[in-house]
């Protein structure tokens, strides 16, 4: 989902996605950017005002391609919302596979690296993460409402699951293997079966 339907804003936003993930917010300088994309200095300041803003706009256009994957995966009708869960924490697991592959950890690969930087590019993330946890307690109640899921706080539950899968990934990336996320998938199978306090 494009939040703005221009190709060379989307270019140049489509370019530095490949480049941060890659390497980093702050080893990517704005000349590598403009190089990588093709395009003059002008075009870049023509959508964006800064580094900053481009980088707000990145984690804005992330986070909202990522709620609408897991908006499509969240209304299979076919699925518990248990099965629901799962299957979102079996793909993160796919996805990421222990050394960010497919470049698409840009929270794990943000977060620490922007947050004493940027207040604005911090609160994009924050809202971002927040939107994606609003998410999962929403799958929650309706494992609730099914019976699938047997927790007494569903938003509890989803802050616990994000955060536990946030570092889960975090540690894996450190670790070059997916040992982490698996320890996490069976921990997240005792929350959602009602093992824990939540």
């Amino acid at each position: 989902m494009n939040t703005d339907t221009h190709p060379t804003r989307q270019h140049i936003l489509d370019v530095g996605y490949q480049l941060i993930v890659e390497k980093g917010f702050t080893s990517v300088g704005l000349s590598q950017l403009l190089a990588h994309a093709s395009v003059p200095k002008g075009s870049f300041y023509h959508y964006f005002k800064s580094k900053e803003q481009f980088g707000e706009a990145l984690i804005n256009e992330y986070f909202a391609n990522y709620r609408q994957r897991l908006d499509a995966l969240f209304s299979d009708p076919s699925l518990s919302g248990y099965e629901k869960l799962m299957q979102y924490w079996r793909k993160w697991i796919e996805v990421n596979d222990g050394t960010c592959s497919n470049q698409r950890c840009l929270v794990v690969k943000l977060s620490g690296e922007v947050s004493d930087l940027s207040d604005a590019m911090r609160l994009s993330l924050l809202d971002g993460a927040s939107r994606i946890i609003a998410l999962i307690a929403r799958c929650i109640e309706e494992g609730m409402e099914d019976g699938s899921i047997q927790v007494k706080d569903s938003h509890a539950a989803a802050n616990q699951l994000y955060y536990l899968w946030i570092g889960a990934s975090l540690m894996s990336k450190l670790s070059q293997n997916t040992d982490g996320m698996s320890q996490a998938l069976l921990s997240t199978e005792q929350l959602l079966k009602g093992n824990t306090a939540f």
